[in-house]
Parts: C-alpha cells; sequence; structure tokens
C-alpha cells in the first residue's frame, strides 16, 4: 500500500523537513531512529529517506551495532551536495571561502583587492570564484548561493552600496545585479560588518545571547547590531554606522561627514596621528604601535589609553541606547587585547551598567563566517524548507 504522505506534495514536504531536521540534529541515524524521533510511519521514512538518497541528499555511513536483531543502515547529511561561496571585500585584501552544507570549509584564499575597484572587482570577484572551485574540486556552475560583505552603508531593499569611502567605484554600479548576471547564480550582499556580528551569532560569542553589539575597530569603524535574535538594519540599512558618532571631535566639523567624527578619532590613522603627538617615533603602523607598547613605550601607551577612553564612551552610549548583553570586538585594533583590557577598564567610568566585552573568536575571518552562516541557512532553507535555527 502506498504511503499516504506520497499522496500530496505538501505533506511530502512537510515529512521530507521532519526527516532532515531530524539528521542535521543527530548526525548518522537509522531509519527506525529517525521513525522513533519524528512519530512517522516506518513506510513514510523509508519512502522519504530512499527519494533522499536518490537525490544525493543523504548518504550511507555504516550500520548501527550493538543491538538485537539485524544491523540498520546509518544515514547522514551529504555535506557536498550543496556548496556556497563566502567573500569579505577589504579595501586591501579580499577573503573567500567556499563552504558545504554543514559549514565546513572546502577552499578558502585571500588576495589583494583590485585597487581600481568597480567593475574590475567584479571581474575579480569572478576569477576568484573560478579559482577557489577548482581548488575544492568543483566548478563554479555547481556552486548555489554567493554572499558578498563589503564596507559601506548598503540599501537591503536593492543590495546597492550607497557609501563606501574605502572601495573606489563600488557605489556607482549595481554590485549584486550585475555579479548574479556575471555568475549566473543568486548573491546576497551584506555589509560587512553585520556579517561578522551573524558569524558570532552562528559559532561565536553569540551563539547564547540574543542581544549584542559586534564593534570593529581598524581602518575604519563600524557596529553589526543583534536585537532580539535579529539583525538590526534602521531605515536606510545604516543602523551601526558607529563612525558618524559625535565622539572625539566636533561634530559640526563638515570634514568629519565624509569618514565620521568617530572613525576621525579612533581609527588606525588617528591612533598613530597620536602617538606621534604624545612623542612617538618608533611606529609606522598600529602593529608597531602595539609592539612599542609591549615594549613599555609611554607614547604607546598613552595613544592607546587615550583611544581606550573614547571606544570606552562610545560602548557607553551604545549600551544607553540598545541594552546589549554583549559587546564583542573585531577589526584589527578592536581584536588586540592591549586595548580591549584598557576599554574594559574605562568602562566602569563611564557608565553605571557596562555590558560585558569579549573579543571575536574569528580575527579577521568574523565576516567570512559571517558570510558561510547565512549561506548555510539560505541553502538549507531554499533546498529543503529547513530554517536552521529552528533544528
Amino acid at each position: 500500500m502506498a504511503s499516504s504522505v506520497a499522496q500530496t506534495p505538501i505533506a511530502r514536504k512537510i515529512s521530507t523537513n521532519a526527516v532532515i531536521r531530524t539528521v542535521f540534529a543527530n548526525g548518522s541515524i537509522s531509519r527506525a531512529d529517525i521513525a522513533k524521533l519524528t512519530g512517522l510511519s516506518k513506510q513514510t521514512i523509508s519512502d522519504v529517506v530512499r527519494d533522499l538518497e536518490d537525490d544525493g541528499w543523504l548518504k550511507p555511513v555504516g550500520q548501527t551495532d550493538g543491538r538485537p536483531g539485524r544491523n540498520a543502515i546509518t544515514y547522514e547529511i551529504n555535506a557536498r551536495a550543496g556548496l556556497a561561496v563566502s567573500i569579505d571585500l577589504g579595501s586591501t585584501k579580499i577573503a573567500a571561502a567556499i563552504c558545504d552544507l554543514l559549514g565546513n570549509v572546502v577552499a578558502e584564499t585571500k588576495v589583494s583587492t583590485d585597487p581600481r575597484g568597480g567593475m574590475h572587482l567584479v571581474n575579480q570577484f569572478s576569477d576568484l570564484i573560478v579559482e577557489l572551485a577548482f581548488a575544492a574540486g568543483t566548478t563554479a556552475d555547481k556552486l548555489r548561493l554567493v554572499v558578498l560583505g563589503s564596507p559601506g552603508v548598503l540599501d537591503p531593499a536593492t543590495g546597492h552600496i550607497n557609501v563606501a569611502p574605502s572601495i573606489p567605484g563600488i557605489d556607482a554600479i549595481n554590485l549584486r545585479q550585475v555579479f548574479s548576471d556575471r555568475m549566473a547564480i543568486p548573491v546576497i550582499v551584506e555589509n560587512d560588518v553585520n556579517l561578522a556580528a551573524q558569524g558570532e551569532r552562528w559559532r561565536g560569542h553569540g551563539v547564547e545571547t540574543s542581544n549584542f553589539a559586534f564593534v570593529a575597530l581598524g581602518t575604519g569603524v563600524g557596529m553589526g547590531i543583534i536585537a532580539n535574535g535579529t539583525l538590526l538594519r534602521g531605515a536606510r540599512g545604516a543602523a551601526g554606522e558607529i563612525a558618524y558618532l559625535p565622539i572625539g571631535g566636533d561634530a559640526f566639523d563638515p570634514g568629519g561627514f565624509t569618514l565620521g567624527t568617530f572613525e576621525s578619532a579612533v581609527g588606525s590613522v588617528a591612533m598613530l596621528r597620536r602617538y606621534v603627538g604624545f612623542g612617538g617615533r618608533n611606529a609606522s603602523t598600529v602593529a608597531d604601535l602595539f609592539a612599542a607598547f609591549n615594549a613599555g613605550e609611554t607614547s604607546a601607551a598613552a595613544a592607546i589609553e587615550e583611544t581606550a577612553r573614547l571606544v570606552a564612551v562610545a560602548i557607553a552610549a551604545i549600551g544607553a541606547a540598545l541594552d546589549p548583553e554583549l559587546v564583542i570586538t573585531g577589526g584589527s585594533i578592536g581584536s588586540r587585547p592591549e586595548l580591549v583590557n584598557a576599554i574594559r577598564g574605562f568602562l566602569p567610568r563611564c557608565t553605571p551598567y557596562p555590558p560585558r566585552i569579549e573579543i571575536s573568536r574569528f580575527g579577521n575571518r568574523a565576516a567570512l563566517m559571517g558570510g558561510m552562516g547565512i549561506a548555510v541557512e539560505r541553502m538549507h532553507d531554499d533546498l529543503f524548507g529547513v530554517k536552521l535555527r529552528e533544528v
């Protein structure tokens, strides 16, 4: 007798959803155990598992043992059946990775950003994906999705980058449409710091909290906000653009309208300028500055302390507006414990409710991780109708 599940497409989709959800949650598992956990009939499970195996989504991996009766075949997700790309576009470097259905990295690379920007970057992305696909043992046309993180203010409705001072020409093209047309696969464009926040929410410090902020400190500054478990974008997609906080300078100076008053006060250029102003002579990069600090140089210590003081004021303002349980810091400056420890010291002096501060688990790979997390969730939803957050 045919299974009743097979009689309606909606019922079969519900059954498939239940099977996939159970395999995701339990790993290698037999059909009998899937039936016990889902409450579906053994016949329905056999039909669904057979179809998923025939279509390449499940694969047999072994047999049960140590139980009475015959051993049963166990199945798990065929992770290689779905591959996607995450790209993190920076002003000087592009990081890219291909991940599978389980979020495993199967190929990864980093190259210098084409300084010409605009369409030259689209060409560079396309070439990069072809090379990565080859390294992963596949071809670009087999990839299901690209998630691209970029600096700048993103219009979430159109995917257009409206403001990106560090990436020339990127705001002059419809990046999402042009890139998607070039690759003939869907492309998601997201602000890079928002991606970093999503990376921490996926597998980082944000896994166990629904309210946190990711603050990126480096050449530029930015913030991604997870509020009640959801990415907060704002009316124009500019929520978290803390570069424009009126902290650390004259907010009425139009010179700060491009980079932002706060970024002009705490970014890497400002830190080096502050170091020189305090009499420092031994650092030409931020890495040099931190080396000088660790060597006991007073000018470096003063520069880092003043930067930490300004960042603490910004976090106090963020706390008053958003009440996050946690603030995660990242970026080339924000991942330095020397600075973060100083920020922790200043916070109780400028706010009665200082949030917990943690350094990102992923360093400069946070946005890349966020792109992979979004790609995995989208593939699961598109392929199986499974919302990964509910697994």
